[in-house]
């Protein structure tokens, strides 16, 4: 404890210390930084004197000016004041980093978030009728970021356009042939990116072997999980990466699988987080807390999230109730979490179930989406998988596009992958059993009297 306290006075003395020397920095993180962040007195009254000093004269103080400040200043103690001048004297003179930026967000969204729910704590003893304040206290807290983007200017950022158009985009990759070509290498960044599956037709082996896969690259990769424990996705992923069938995972003698994990560590250079979640419990806030205490407590950024599944989120703005499973609410709770893509600067791999008639069809569409069109409207990439009696036999899921954002959807619109349940793998198919199953026609054929049918009752839901 006495460790977690010193590093906390540790980053408040590296803020005062940016602030001082780098006006570059304090520009960027004056807005968010309060006096009662600080926990200690000798430097509420150091940020204090800052603060002031460049409202004033929208500068910062020289060293020799806020000691003059410091000394001059009333309502503090002589003990105080004489810590407070030892600890400007002690700043070197270097500029702050990137690093240094990116612990003051942290410690300014882990402070608010401390204040609201101290706050909340205080509102509900003093009037308990005035809980309803606690969900904008909690919702102000966790917008915190260090956003200071003004926009695109067109005309004096052309150059900046030009390199981004001729840059390689940061992709995650897939391990599977055909998916990798369909989204021209991987998916990008603050991306949403669906898989729609009927029940218990392998949504989560598909993002358990992706997740598999992202460490096997490199990636460090978060899974949160709702429908399942942590333990019970972990054993999934163990099976895929130790090459042993789940069944073989309750039998092997612990120095049997000690060994394959020792092997494992020096193949794996990316790490892996699960966390569980009640069902309907948790929304986009939550997880944007949990990445949060992630990079704070264990220094952890991930470079993709899986969310397991959508469907059975919450979402912040809409309650659930009687329109739970709407339009409205589906759509809420895919737009949350593609912000969150966005705000994070990750790609999001998330599931959906299909409906009754989806769940039967062997040529799943949009149409066949669970509960709402709201959440095809608003992914970046949708794909559908399905499994015939004569698939099962093959050991291959039938894999579908049904939205594309980074390629042409007409593009291999429908292809197979090998799938080894008892390990939750799934690998490419010899290019020969692609021939008869690869659709490339269009998504909708807009002729078809059957199509504008079935396009006229999924847009109603907009109406």
């Amino acid at each position: 404890m006495e460790d977690i306290i010193q590093g906390k006075i540790m980053i408040e003395y590296q803020i005062l210390q940016g602030m001082v020397n780098d006006e570059d920095y304090t520009r960027q993180v004056m807005p968010f930084v309060k006096s009662e962040y600080f926990t200690q007195p000798d430097q509420k009254l150091i940020f204090r004197i800052i603060s002031e000093y460049y409202e004033k004269y929208n500068a910062l103080p020289s060293p020799e000016a806020l000691n003059i400040e410091i000394n001059s200043v009333g309502g503090f103690d002589e003990k105080t004041v004489k810590s407070a001048v030892d600890i400007v004297s002690s700043f070197e003179g270097k500029g702050a980093d990137e690093w240094l930026v990116d612990q003051t967000e942290a410690f300014c969204q882990d402070k608010a978030i401390y204040n609201a729910i101290m706050s909340g704590i205080d509102i509900i003893e003093k009037d308990p009728d005035g809980k309803g304040q606690l969900p904008g206290l909690l919702q102000e807290a966790l917008q915190v970021s260090f956003d200071n983007s003004v926009g695109h200017d067109f005309i004096e950022d052309a150059d900046k356009r030009y390199d981004f158009y001729h840059q390689a985009e940061v992709r995650v990759p897939f391990d599977i042939d055909l998916l990798n070509k369909i989204t021209k290498g991987g998916i990008p960044n603050k991306t949403l990116n669906i898989v729609m599956a009927g029940t218990g037709v392998g949504k989560s082996l598909f993002m358990c072997h992706m997740a598999a896969a992202n460490i096997l690259e490199g990636k460090n990769v978060l899974y949160i999980t709702m429908e399942m424990a942590e333990e019970r996705i972990a054993e999934r992923i163990d099976a895929n990466l130790l090459d042993v069938s789940m069944e073989e995972l309750n039998i092997i003698p612990k120095t049997g699988y000690e060994k394959k994990m020792n092997r494992l560590k020096d193949r794996c250079t990316g790490k892996l987080v699960v966390k569980e979640y009640p069902t309907a419990s948790a929304n986009a806030n939550h997880f944007r807390h949990l990445l949060q205490e992630l990079r704070v407590k264990k220094n952890f950024k991930p470079d993709v999230i899986y969310i397991d599944y959508l469907n059975i989120c919450a979402s912040f703005r809409i309650r659930g109730g009687v329109n739970a499973g709407s339009y409205a609410i589906v759509k809420a709770i895919a737009e949350e979490l593609r912000g969150l893509a966005v705000e994070f600067n990750v790609p999001i791999i998330s599931a959906t179930q299909t409906n009754r008639a989806g769940f039967s069809s062997s040529d799943i569409g949009l149409e066949d989406t669970s509960e709402s069109f709201g959440l095809p409207a608003t992914a970046d990439f949708m794909l559908a998988i399905s499994q015939t009696e004569e698939l099962e036999q093959l050991n291959q899921y039938m894999v579908k596009q049904l939205k594309n954002r980074y390629a042409d959807p007409g593009f291999h619109r429908r292809f197979v992958v090998g799938v080894d349940k008892s390990k939750m793998r799934l690998f490419d198919v010899e290019q020969a059993a692609q021939k008869e199953l690869v659709d490339d026609t269009p998504l909708f054929d807009r002729n078809s009297p059957s199509t504008a049918k079935d396009l006229k009752s999924m847009f109603d839901e907009f109406k």
